[in-house]
């Protein structure tokens, strides 16, 4: 059986999957090893990907995409990400953010940003960590302080997809100092091209080398007033609705890597040969492969359940926890016992598994770590 099959996937977003498994194949999987080993950004995988639809389609059609929802967008994560997670992370990234926009930006905001990257012809993103802080919203030292007929922001951010490439960022920023921790929090439109915005990528990685993060610098950066997203003080609210759908998304991020781990897995027991047969005649071999399997079936199962209650606006903090959580672990999981069953094999770089095996890190990490994930876990039960 296909392990990324469409019976669990609705009706609506079954085409578009099987149109990303087919752009996978053509444009990302024959150029993978190679961007991972270079770690230049893909520009031609993602303007394939723009020609191909498959880029800021969830923008609404008012703003010139296509309005895809939760599951159309977890139906080509999970295509992309088992292809390559890097080349997977970059087409996502170029249009990061823009959910915010859309849900509580003006009319002219929307206009002027939304449509440019629906349309292809911008990139966005979204700065919200720092050097010295992640997962903690309400601890970012980044500061947004009224001027007359705006703001000016100063401060740091890190691991921002597209900093460097983006033509305009989401960025999160304090603006009071209120007791309530919560309320002290802005999102802001900053354009790239702004005086006292600097941006450089950072450091090499050992995984996801085709997806660039950076690090900006923001030095007496001034925006208007209309750069204000929703209101000010709400930016902390903003963002963790955000994170709901977007923890759904990671945990599609782990479905993928997992699935590539098992078969490649499977694919090595079937041809290695060892004691006069092969090695997955070996019944611990063939317990290591079904564990791999029920973790896999049952991380899937729960991220598309995710899927509809995060849709459905049902305790979405809870699901999206679930789902990121279970998901990416079970791709750790997976990539580390088939790098086990591929013996010394395993540690060549050029690879897949070693690929993903580096790559499966990364998800556990980011949009929350899976130890925060349990906080929201515990926090949020039913």
């Amino acid at each position: 059986m296909e392990l990324l099959d469409d019976s669990i996937v609705p009706e609506r977003a079954r085409s578009l999957k099987q149109d990303a498994r087919e752009f996978a194949t053509e444009h990302i999987q024959p150029v993978a090893a190679d961007y991972h080993a270079s770690g230049e950004y893909p520009w031609d995988v993602l303007e394939a990907a723009m020609d191909a639809g498959f880029v800021a389609q969830h923008i609404g059609e008012a703003y010139g995409g296509r309005g895809d929802g939760l599951a159309e967008l977890l139906a080509t994560t999970e295509e992309f990400f088992r292809a390559d997670a890097g080349i997977g992370l970059t087409i996502q990234l170029a249009g990061f953010g823009c959910d915010i926009l859309e849900q509580y930006g003006t009319d002219e905001q929307k206009q002027r940003y939304l449509r440019p990257v629906a349309e292809n012809d911008q990139l966005s993103g979204l700065a919200v960590s720092e050097p010295e802080t992640g997962s903690d919203l309400a601890g970012m030292s980044t500061e947004a302080k009224s001027i007359t007929g705006g703001y000016e922001l100063s401060g740091e951010k890190y691991w921002v997809g597209n900093a460097v490439e983006a033509d305009w960022l989401t960025v999160y920023a304090k603006t009071a100092d209120r007791e309530d921790r919560y309320s002290n929090y802005s999102l802001f439109i900053i354009e790239t091209d702004r005086e006292g915005y600097y941006a450089e990528h950072v450091p090499e990685k050992i995984g996801m080398c085709a997806s660039k993060q950076g690090h900006i610098v923001l030095e007496d950066c001034v925006v208007p007033e209309s750069n204000l997203i929703g209101t000010e003080g709400g930016g902390f609210y903003l963002l963790a609705e955000f994170f709901n759908a977007g923890r759904v998304v990671v945990g599609a991020h782990g479905l993928g890597l997992a699935a590539a781990a098992i078969e490649e897995a499977e694919a090595f027991v079937t041809q290695r040969e060892a004691f006069g047969r092969t090695i997955a005649e070996f019944q611990a071999v063939q317990h290591t492969i079904a564990e791999m399997r029920l973790r896999f079936e049952s991380a899937r199962a729960l991220v598309w359940r995710a899927c509809r209650k995060v849709e459905a606006g049902e305790n979405p903090g809870y699901w999206a926890g679930l789902a990121k959580t279970q998901a990416t672990e079970t791709a750790v999981f997976c990539a580390e016992r088939s790098m086990q069953l591929h013996g010394g094999r395993s540690i060549f770089t050029d690879r897949r598994i070693s690929r993903i095996y580096r790559d499966v890190r990364i998800p556990v990490i980011y949009e929350g770590t899976n130890e925060i994930q349990r906080n929201l876990i515990y926090r949020h039960r039913p």
